[in-house]
């Protein structure tokens, strides 16, 4: 049970942390560009026209509103984190306990110990289950706190709380609104985590020298690098899953003229993949402006 309290703690803290982050993420995701280009330099050192960063961005919202501006979506996110962490510690709690059972159970003849490449794939499908298991609870969260922040675009008021927001989506949406995005999210999220762990079983079991004395050290980089290697590969499902979830929700930011209406998530990736912007949002420093685009500053002048 502490254990269990520690991990929402620290969950809830990393999310408050984190917020004006996600907040300038999603809405760049979305291709909300209020500020224009300037030149800069890249990594290299050479000048090159790019869009603003991170820092600036956030600037442009707390000047709009406030500091506390960059919270907005705060609320159902720490409420997707919270019930998340508590539904996947549930899930793998409930395996622990067969395995358990099993152990204890009379006339049980001891098995042989299972080989590293099952143990792997024997784990990775329960954490495949209980991500998955979270995920589908707190979606409809999720689905909240993007809308809520795609709200600054058009200066609109419809997501505020949490319960009236989610009055309002069952009004217009019904329940399948509350998933809008699900299928790609969830696409992902598995894709990432096998990929992950099927990358970090063979580098440690093929690369990295058992005889090494920081060999735990080595597989836990080696599990953290393998890690982002996967999240990059996957990121346009999380791209596309942001997109369906505020796509033709009544909100300007997801409406045209300012976004096309995707018929599905596979439209959506098509038309991406088509503009080349399977990227976007990826990141949030050194941002190039994508060859022959050209972003509007104020939604006003769509209209």
């Amino acid at each position: 049970m502490a254990d269990a309290a520690s991990q929402v703690l620290l969950g809830s803290g990393l999310t408050i942390l984190s917020q004006p982050l996600m907040y300038v993420k999603v809405l760049i995701q979305v291709g909300y560009e209020p500020l224009p280009p300037t030149i800069g330099r890249n990594i290299f050192g050479r000048q090159v026209c790019q869009l603003p960063g991170l820092f600036c961005y956030a600037q442009h919202i707390a000047s709009i509103d406030g500091r506390r501006g960059l919270f907005t979506g705060l609320t159902p996110r720490l409420c997707s984190g919270v019930l998340g962490t508590v539904v996947h510690g549930k899930v793998l709690q409930h395996y622990q306990e067969c395995d358990k059972g099993e152990e204890l159970g009379p006339g049980n003849v001891q098995k042989e110990v299972s080989s590293s490449f099952d143990r792997v794939i024997k784990e990775t499908t329960r954490e495949m289950i209980a991500r998955s298991a979270a995920t589908l609870i707190t979606h409809p969260f999720h689905v909240i706190t993007l809308r809520s922040m795609v709200q600054f675009i058009g200066r609109e008021s419809k997501y505020c709380g949490l319960c009236d927001s989610m009055v309002t989506i069952y009004q217009e949406e019904g329940i399948l609104g509350f998933f809008a995005g699900l299928v790609p999210r969830l696409l992902g999220d598995i894709i990432s985590l096998w990929l992950c762990n099927s990358l970090a079983y063979l580098v440690n079991t093929y690369a990295l020298d058992s005889g090494v004395s920081t060999m735990n050290e080595m597989k836990s980089y080696s599990q953290a690098v393998t890690g982002f290697f996967a999240s990059m590969l996957t990121y346009p499902f999380v791209l596309v899953s942001n997109l369906m979830a505020v796509n033709n929700c009544g909100l300007a930011g997801g409406s045209p003229p300012f976004a096309p209406i995707y018929t599905s998530w596979l439209d959506c990736w098509c038309s991406l993949q088509k503009e080349g912007n399977m990227s976007r949002g990826n990141s949030l420093f050194f941002r190039k402006v994508p060859f022959g685009k050209t972003y509007c500053c104020d939604l006003r002048m769509l209209i």
